[in-house]
């Protein structure tokens, strides 16, 4: 699954924006920024915006609390799965210690739903292992370096999930 090539006009913008994503200011800052202004922008637009797609592709996951089975919704980066039609999630925490607990969601609960351009679809999660996360890791550094420098930070090795769709549930 090889990444979509960025417009040349962008470039050096992206650039910009993946030098500043790599510091470790942004790696403080940002878990308290991004997710809040992500909800906002995603509720006022009835789903079909993120705030934070204008650097990455996103979605916003709703999976239950690994404790407390509650509904967990959590605006996140994504890569699409053209192929499959669904998305890797990469729990990198911007380089943070520790793992998001979105990632402990998952594990717990592993099926979920997205929100994906203001359509709310159901997926299945699948912790990626062995080779077949070494290829997703390979495309999630071609398409987004930074998380190169989010894993030299931390010892932990950063969890990598597939969303694959699921059939909706009919209701009679």
């Amino acid at each position: 699954m090889p990444p979509k090539p960025r417009p040349a006009r962008t470039a050096a913008g992206l650039r910009l924006v993946q030098k500043v994503s790599a510091t470790r200011a942004f790696a403080k800052l940002a878990p308290h920024v991004v997710p809040a202004l992500d909800r906002a922008v995603h509720r006022l637009t009835r789903g079909k915006v993120l705030l934070s797609g204008k650097m990455l592709p996103g979605l916003v996951l709703t999976a239950r609390g690994a404790k407390s089975g509650l509904p967990r919704r959590t605006p996140l980066a994504c890569m699409p799965d053209e192929e499959g039609g669904g998305w890797v999630l990469i729990g990198s925490n911007f380089g943070r210690p520790g793992h998001p607990a979105w990632t402990a969601n998952l594990l717990t609960h592993p099926e979920a739903s997205v929100s994906w351009r203001g359509a709310d679809i159901p997926v299945r999660a699948r912790l990626l292992t062995g080779e077949e996360r070494a290829a997703a890791w390979e495309a999630a550094l071609a398409f987004w370096p930074p998380y190169a420098t989010y894993q030299s930070r931390v010892e932990r090795e950063i969890r990598l999930f597939r969303l694959e769709r699921r059939p909706r549930r009919r209701t009679t």
